[in-house]
């Protein structure tokens, strides 16, 4: 028998906690929001023009064309704020603002 006077080694513990959900990639949470709300409205989003991480997972403003005209110009667009969770699934959605494709956001006027 051979004996040592250290003790035998133990397994360790692991200070690091591995995240209970991982977030998905902002590119993955970019897809999901276009996809599920173009399902929801029946029209494909033009663009997504934000998104930010949250504690719950992503929100993401896209915007969609809400009436086409002619010339495009005059087409009505609608901003939709949309949340999602962190697997990538739609929580809630809503229209904001309103505006014609020709429109430009104009700075703050002190």
């Amino acid at each position: 028998m051979i004996t040592s006077d250290r003790e035998p080694r133990k397994a360790r513990s692991s200070s690091r906690q591995a995240p209970a959900e991982a977030r998905m990639s902002a590119a993955d949470a970019i897809r999901s929001a276009a996809e599920q709300l173009s399902e929801l409205l029946g029209r494909a989003p033009e663009s997504v023009s934000s998104l930010k991480p949250t504690d719950q997972g992503w929100e993401a403003d896209v915007e969609v064309v809400e009436l086409e005209r002619i010339p495009e110009t005059t087409s009505v667009m609608a901003s939709y704020q949309v949340v999602l969770d962190r697997e990538g699934q739609l929580v809630s959605y809503r229209r904001g603002r309103r505006y014609t494709r020709s429109q430009v956001d104009r700075a703050d006027r002190r």
